[in-house]
């Protein structure tokens, strides 16, 4: 089978793209390219006959708690369904820490990963570039090739290249620079090409510079929020201790497990309510007037044009969580001629 087929028919492919024996498939402690990954439990499927159409979601961070604090409640749906879902971040971690030295904290970093992906039965790679040293240069191009390949995604969700943070910013810039070439057979031949492209989403920001985001895709996680904090709990040496020492205000931190989960809960909640005010044009139309009017806390996502169009039939396929008579629409359409505008 060809590593496309996942385009096709997700039923098949499930079993090549996710059985230990399979090359990159999670639950194994393989290298790629030099590069180790770590993963939170072993995904097998010997049987796939009575099976759901299983869909493979891989989310592209830059570092070890980037897919988890945008994706994460998204990802728990997509578990919670019985589909695959990788997390993966390119970069390792080590400079996310006042204090622990790197390498120290780049085991510390892969071990909360696993935890947290463990969290909702999905897995975790965490590659080896340095933290903060990420680019565009050919070999990390071909080694994003190489893992998405070999993932055979239905559908891939990533930063967008214009963020904050220069490892976000290159991390986007890759998978868009790569989402071409995972058709063409000649480039890094030794991982079996893709016979099309997959979706390509981007996380939500608030930048504004070359452009705003779009929030084409709105998931509300009201009720699986606790399963995302309980994710996020497992980044200790982040939400716990860096982030509040880089932001100027380690004494707030409590002291106990359990102050720490409901300080962090208090925090996440902060930080995410304001998205579905301000989207709440695409949450009404996604779940109507009265249950959009309800709706607290989202997850947006936003259709990149380089990947396949996200269409009504990919929409219901990818998000099957989403009411089926949402009215929300992707103004990126299938082109016939990419480089060129349509007419009219």
């Amino acid at each position: 089978m060809r590593s496309g087929a996942c385009l096709l028919d997700p039923r098949k492919s499930a079993k090549l793209a996710f059985c230990p024996e399979h090359r990159g498939a999670p639950g194994r402690d393989t290298r790629d390219g030099g590069r180790s990954r770590a993963t939170a439990r072993q995904v097998s499927y010997t049987d796939m006959a009575d099976a759901p159409l299983l869909l493979r979601i891989l989310i592209i961070g830059a570092h070890p708690d980037d897919a988890d604090i945008k994706a994460g409640g998204t990802a728990t749906r997509w578990c919670a369904g019985g589909h695959v879902v990788r997390l993966v971040s390119l970069t390792d971690g080590r400079a996310g820490h006042h204090a622990m030295p790197g390498p120290e904290l780049v085991k510390r970093r892969r071990d909360e990963a696993r935890a947290a992906a463990a969290v909702i039965g999905a897995t975790y790679d965490v590659l080896d570039h340095p933290d903060g040293e990420l680019d565009d240069r050919l070999e990390n191009r071909r080694e994003v090739i190489r893992l998405i390949r070999s993932a055979r995604p239905d559908l891939i969700i990533t930063h967008r290249s214009n963020d904050y943070h220069p490892d976000h910013r290159f991390t986007g810039l890759l998978v868009q620079d790569a989402s071409y070439l995972l058709t063409v057979p000649s480039i890094c031949p030794e991982v079996p090409h893709l016979d099309a492209c997959p979706v390509i989403l981007h996380f939500s920001d608030a930048f504004t510079r070359p452009c705003r985001f779009e929030p084409h895709v709105v998931v509300d996680i009201d009720d699986v929020f606790g399963r995302l904090v309980d994710m996020l709990h497992r980044h200790e040496s982040q939400f716990f201790e860096w982030l509040p020492y880089n932001a100027g205000h380690p004494e707030q931190v409590p002291q106990g497990d359990d102050d720490r989960r409901a300080w962090l809960a208090s925090r996440m909640r902060e930080r995410i309510q304001p998205l579905a005010d301000r989207y709440r044009d695409a949450v009404v139309q996604t779940y109507g007037e009265e249950r959009g009017a309800k709706v607290r806390l989202i997850e947006a996502f936003e259709v990149s044009e380089y990947g396949a169009p996200l269409d009504a039939a990919a929409r219901s396929r990818l998000f099957p969580f989403l009411p089926p008579d949402s009215r929300a629409t992707s103004p990126v359409a299938r082109k016939r001629w990419v480089d060129m505008p349509e007419e009219g």
